[in-house]
């Protein structure tokens, strides 16, 4: 049986700086070589390094001096010397296969990534909850993928959180515990994240969106060349693994899908209480792995010099992402003064009042209780919302909730397509009706 030739690859050329044309735009060519080839010089110059360079020409068409060329290295142009000499022997075209070096660099590059990792935030050695909510997700997505699930525990005198890290479902975590990290700073967090990440390679970041979070996430995803979409409010893996990362867009009108394709990792922060939290379960164990950052404080420009918590403990200041059952106001509530019928039905049931962003805007409300896209995400067991049309920018601050009520008179409202139960009525004759009844119904019981 006649063995089955193999096709050669046609060779693409690498590219070159032309002396004398560069006109040190800024480093173009380097911002768009997506084969990491091209480093600048002191003057501002590409350095191309013909190992790693694919002959993609981006960096020709993004060069406005046109300082740059494509030429054959000898290699290439044996390859091709051999082509025309078949081409003459034979008098036909040689089979070539046609390859794009650059997607198969690519390709070969991220398969090197494995794993989904979480950051573990924390201050004073207490985590954010944001962190444990974002290991439930995070199982589901090494579960698809088949790796493992670890957690970043970044601090001083923090090893404790690595127990609580394996209890909600981590199977390793990578630990710098320094003194230089006992404060957060962006530049020793982010230099430490980055460190890992190029030594261990995972596919998967995970980052929480708190105030923290997004500080820390922009400045890791920059140094790291990669994707990083925020605020997200679903996470998922398609056939071709890559990280399906879901979140509002366009002012809140349209929920759009995005992918990080060519990079890696493949980052997307969360904002608490989007998730739902994994159990826990204390006798789980894993691998704990410990790194140190070669950084010392002179290093760092940023200095803390004192911390003043911020946090308001007054008697009337409530979290209403901790609250079981929210009620919740809307432009329908028409004014400040009938935002008492929520506070009379709130303390009814023991819950809290919240509101839309019409409802902070016509300052109702105070911003800290507003709910939605700009505001809170919340995951209460009840959630009552009162005179609220619906708007997406507010369902994705709710619509995780348990059981969802929607009072509104306008049967075509948003609302009442994520309602458990909804009751189209006036808001203040139902309000005050169901007050009333839990009232009498409470008085019954003590009866």
């Amino acid at each position: 049986m006649e063995e089955k030739k193999k096709k050669v690859k046609r060779p693409l050329g690498v590219a070159r700086l032309i002396p004398g044309k560069c006109i040190a735009c800024g480093a173009r060519c380097q911002a768009d070589c997506r084969a990491d080839s091209i480093t600048m010089n002191e003057a501002g110059e590409p350095v191309i390094d013909i190992e790693k360079c694919t002959g993609c020409r981006r960096c020709l068409r993004i060069c406005p001096a046109e300082a740059i060329e494509i030429y054959l290295t000898p290699e290439q142009q044996k390859i091709i010397d051999e082509l025309d000499k078949e081409k003459a022997a034979t008098g036909a075209e040689p089979e070539v296969e046609e390859v794009d070096e650059e997607e198969a660099r690519i390709r070969a590059k991220l398969a090197e990534y494995k794993g989904v990792w979480v950051f573990v935030e924390q201050v004073d050695g207490e985590p954010h909850t944001v962190s444990w909510e974002l290991l439930g997700v995070g199982a589901d997505l090494a579960k698809t993928l088949d790796v493992e699930l670890c957690t970043i525990v970044i601090g001083e005198n923090v090893e404790g959180l690595c127990q609580e890290s394996f209890a909600y479902g981590a199977s390793k975590v990578y630990l710098m515990d320094q003194p230089v990290f006992h404060h957060y700073r962006a530049e020793p967090y982010y230099k430490a994240i980055c460190h890992l990440v190029e030594k261990y390679k995972p596919e998967i970041v995970l980052i929480g969106a708190t105030g923290l979070g997004r500080d820390l996430a922009g400045a890791v995803a920059t140094e790291l060349r990669t994707g990083l979409t925020a605020d997200c409010t679903g996470l998922t893996i398609d056939e071709n693994r890559f990280l399906l990362q879901t979140r509002p867009a366009f002012g809140g009108n349209v929920m759009a899908t995005i992918m990080t394709e060519r990079t890696r990792p493949q980052m997307a922060s969360v904002r608490p209480h989007v998730m739902p939290m994994p159990e826990r379960n204390d006798s789980r164990n894993g691998e704990v792995v410990r790194e140190l950052l070669d950084i010392d404080e002179d290093d760092i420009g940023v200095k803390v010099l004192e911390v003043h918590d911020s946090r308001s403990h007054a008697a009337g200041d409530i979290d209403i992402a901790a609250a079981d059952i929210v009620v919740s106001g809307g432009r329908g509530m028409q004014s400040m003064e009938n935002f008492q019928l929520l506070q009379e039905l709130a303390d009814e049931l023991g819950g809290v009042v919240a509101g839309s962003r019409s409802a902070v805007e016509a300052g109702w409300i105070p911003v800290e209780r507003q709910v939605g896209q700009t505001g809170k995400t919340i995951r209460p067991k009840i959630y009552i919302a009162c005179g609220i049309s619906g708007a997406i920018q507010h369902l994705v601050g709710m619509q995780d909730s348990d059981v969802i009520i929607a009072i509104n008179r306008d049967r075509t409202a948003p609302i009442f397509e994520v309602a458990t139960y909804g009751i189209e009525g006036d808001v203040f004759q139902v309000v005050p009706a169901i007050t009333a009844h839990i009232r009498e119904l409470r008085t019954q019981k003590k009866g």
